[in-house]
């Protein structure tokens, strides 16, 4: 959260040396808070406000006291920044056990599987779920929805609005399906460059909310990596591709931070055909997705309809399964 300066909070124009026009361009270049500057790359910075590398290395200096970050911290200090994360949850018991309560804040957490598996399903329910209040366990605010494969569906949203019941807590009336709409935001990636300046969009209209009834609590990108697949074909362009990813990744984890949300990637599979024994489905994107990624779910389908929610990597939670059901009222318990 930014700190106040004589009271309000700090702008980029407080760096020493930044005036309108380098705060213009910087903003154009997505750094909007002084945070953003602070955990820049010099390199980057320099390029995009055009300026010089020890300039730009003198921002960063500038942005990190400012910010007062940038310094190590006791465990202590950890600690109590952990206890603002939150719980979205599923409202599949056995789905939220195995995430240790539901889907965390601050915290990228990845879905991949096969087609059908039930990728696309979880984020429209998240979606729905992240606008429930606190204490019934969402979030009460808003989501944005980055999509690139034109997945998302207006109608499957009011599908599952109409299938929420909480019968324990008759105070809560349930919204119309219209309000629910209204508080996810839709933006439709037609490349991977456009997708990683929908970040920057996302990070703005995030700004926007933050003091709205409904701040951004629900990061949504389906899929991650569909585009990054499709225009860096063959090895020649692997290390371009992953870097770009892996940039893409760390703004999207900034982003999470800084509202203390949840980020929620979906991620497309290939199979390895050189695993002879157990199952040869791994995601796209290598390392860089795997050790960005701070909880990594594979979906696949049972028998009966039923889906199984394998958790393969959490940095404190044990490896295992859950099994639910995708219906039309959305995810439900076996």
């Amino acid at each position: 959260m930014n700190a106040p300066v004589a009271g309000r909070p700090l702008e980029i124009e407080d760096l020493p040396g930044v005036g309108p026009t380098t705060a213009d361009k910087l903003r154009e270049a997505g750094y909007l808070t002084v945070e953003s500057i602070a955990t820049a790359s010099p390199v980057d910075l320099a390029e995009s406000a055009e300026i010089g590398e020890s300039t730009a290395k003198k921002m960063i200096r500038a942005a990190r006291e400012l910010a007062d970050i940038g310094g190590f911290r006791t465990g202590q200090d950890v600690f109590e920044q952990r206890k603002q994360i939150r719980k979205l949850r599923t409202f599949v018991p056995e789905f939220d056990d195995l995430l240790g309560g539901g889907i965390e804040t601050q915290a990228i957490t990845e879905c991949y599987g096969e087609f059908g598996s039930g990728k696309s399903q979880i984020v429209h329910q998240m979606a729905v779920n992240v606008q429930v209040p606190e204490e019934l366990g969402g979030l009460g605010g808003s989501a944005i929805y980055i999509d690139t494969e034109n997945t998302f569906r207006p109608e499957r949203i009011e599908q599952m609005v109409h299938g929420l019941s909480f019968p324990d807590e008759p105070d809560w009336e349930i919204p119309p399906p219209e309000e629910f709409l209204a508080n996810i935001h839709v933006a439709r990636a037609h490349t991977s460059d456009h997708q990683m300046l929908l970040v920057d969009t996302a990070r703005e209209l995030a700004a926007e909310l933050k003091t709205s009834d409904h701040p951004v609590r629900l990061f949504i990108i389906d899929s991650l990596t569909a585009h990054f697949r499709a225009e860096y074909a063959g090895r020649g362009t692997l290390a371009t591709r992953q870097q770009k990813l892996n940039r893409h990744m760390h703004e999207l984890f900034k982003l999470v931070d800084e509202n203390n949300a949840v980020g929620l990637v979906t991620n497309q599979v290939m199979s390895n055909p050189g695993v002879f024994f157990g199952d040869p489905t791994k995601p796209i994107g290598g390392n860089i997705v795997g050790h960005t990624a701070t909880f990594r779910l594979y979906l696949r389908k049972s028998k009966g309809g039923k889906r199984i929610a394998r958790l393969v990597d959490s940095p404190n939670l044990p490896e295992g399964e859950a099994t639910f059901m995708v219906e039309e009222a959305g995810l439900k318990p076996v």
